[in-house]
């Protein structure tokens, strides 16, 4: 049988602020897709954080990677927004 444990448990020890994590990271700790990740992010309005270039490539499908503090703190702006309608 095999176990799974949080994305983030991946990071224990780490600083949040300058630990980056890929896309498939970011699905699990948002659950969202991939392309309503990258709808979210060019919508200002969302807030989502955009990646951090991992090359100085321009092609499309150049690797990047999100800071996980700010993937983080959307998610939890996410929940107080919800904690907001419910008072």
């Amino acid at each position: 049988m095999t176990t799974f444990s949080a994305p983030t448990s991946l990071h224990s020890g780490r600083d949040p602020q300058t630990t980056l994590i890929r896309i498939n990271e970011v699905m699990a700790i948002v659950g969202l897709a991939r392309p309503t990740i990258y709808k979210l992010m060019q919508q200002a309005e969302s807030g989502f954080p955009l990646p951090v270039k991992l090359s100085n490539s321009t092609a499309r499908g150049a690797p990047v990677a999100w800071v996980l503090s700010e993937v983080q703190a959307w998610t939890r702006s996410r929940i107080q927004a919800r904690d907001r309608v419910a008072a």
